[in-house]
């Protein structure tokens, strides 16, 4: 367990993020938006924007169900599924499916073009879909750099456990309690799936300097707010703390999951359109045209 020593400093809460409601994203994946750049800018770099798909109860069908073909350019995207099935292929020549469990890392950089559906098996059953989306911002350095893509499956994630049957933490990326993610990141993030029953008391370190952010999907868990007491949290909100400090403190948790998100902010522009996320509108520019004129590829 990541246990801060008493002289450490406790990272303030500063706001709690909620959605303004569901919209859909292509005909698959129902989704609350619980935090983007549009609105909060640096303030939450190096992540962009984070999106909840479901829980959501889908019937069974022969259709295509998701959103087809688009591009993206300057970031990553991760696909952290809970439930369900999501098959992705793009332009570069990655793709693959995922389910419970899974991640799929995906690095757009100087551009590609890309599908997700519902993966055909889930789509003929049918059944709850649970995923998260969380796009990772990229510096100027690497925006340019050759798309990649990573395939996590839920085997390669390692799972820490916490003192007293409290719960766990999967580790997707970076460091909790010495063990390491599996998925390579261009700057410092850590991306922990945790899940908390009968919590009393813990507390997360989180490096000083670090944008932090922890989303609530299911349950509820109260958090130390600095001065103003505490905060509790329930499903599909956010808690966004001051950078400065060295832990985080959740004072009790009940059946949550949730997502700790910690890194190194990017401190450059932020400048997007839709799917591109750039420093400078004439980037925007080029990237649309690079788009029309097919040199982001074509899906096969």
């Amino acid at each position: 367990m990541q246990s801060a020593k008493a002289s450490k400093s406790m990272k303030k809460l500063l706001r709690v993020e909620r959605s303004t409601g569901r919209h859909w994203v292509g005909d698959g994946f129902p989704v609350q938006t619980l935090f983007s750049y549009s609105n909060l800018g640096e303030a939450i770099s190096p992540f962009l924007l984070f999106d909840y798909a479901g829980p959501a109860e889908f019937t069974p069908t022969e259709q295509r169900r998701g959103v087809g073909s688009h591009p993206h350019r300057g970031f990553e995207t991760v696909t952290i599924v809970y439930s369900g099935e999501v098959e992705h292929r793009d332009s570069s020549g990655g793709g693959g499916k995922i389910g419970p469990g899974d991640v799929q890392w995906m690095t757009a950089a100087s551009g590609l073009v890309h599908e997700e559906f519902h993966g055909h098996d889930f789509a003929r059953q049918g059944g709850m879909l649970e995923m998260v989306q969380l796009w990772v911002n990229l510096p100027a350095r690497d925006k340019m750099s050759p798309p990649r893509y990573q395939s996590i499956s839920n085997s390669q994630i390692p799972a820490v456990n916490l003192p007293d049957k409290q719960g766990i933490v999967r580790v997707i990326a970076g460091q909790f309690d010495g063990v390491e993610g599996p998925a390579h990141t261009f700057t410092p993030v850590n991306v922990w799936d945790v899940r908390l029953d009968g919590v009393h008391e813990t507390d997360f370190a989180v490096p000083d300097g670090y944008t932090t952010l922890l989303a609530v999907l299911k349950g509820s868990l109260r958090i130390a707010s600095g001065d103003a007491g505490s905060e509790t949290l329930g499903a599909a909100e956010i808690a966004r703390f001051d950078p400065a400090g060295e832990h985080i403190r959740i004072e009790s948790a009940q059946n949550a999951a949730a997502l700790l998100l910690s890194g190194e902010p990017i401190r450059e522009p932020i400048v997007g359109s839709g799917p591109f996320v750039m420093n400078s509108a004439n980037e925007i520019r080029q990237a649309m045209a690079d788009y029309q004129s097919g040199k982001m590829g074509h899906m096969a």
